[in-house]
């Protein structure tokens, strides 16, 4: 990703500024993924593994890339709290 668009990107709710997930978070959230027990900010369960995906610097919230552009919608958003493994939790 860009870094001059990392650079501007923030959460849409908090305002707080993203970076990338680390291989780590990102391993975490699939996990709960595959084990159907995650659910967006929209309600709906998430069902495709996160190829690659912006955290808040908090590691509170979780925006997915999809095709290299970033899924800024809070519907979308992915909170870490319902994930028991995760490394920011």
């Amino acid at each position: 990703m860009d870094k001059r668009l990392l650079d501007i990107l923030c959460c849409p709710t908090t305002r707080l500024p993203l970076r990338i997930m680390t291989d780590t978070e990102r391993a975490a959230l699939n996990q709960g993924i595959l084990g159907d027990s995650v659910i967006n900010g929209g309600g709906a369960r998430v069902s495709q593994p996160v190829a690659n995906g912006l955290i808040t610097r908090d590691g509170r919230t979780v925006y997915r890339i999809d095709d290299d552009i970033p899924v800024m919608l809070a519907d979308e958003a992915i909170a870490t709290s319902q994930l028991t493994d995760f490394p920011n939790a």
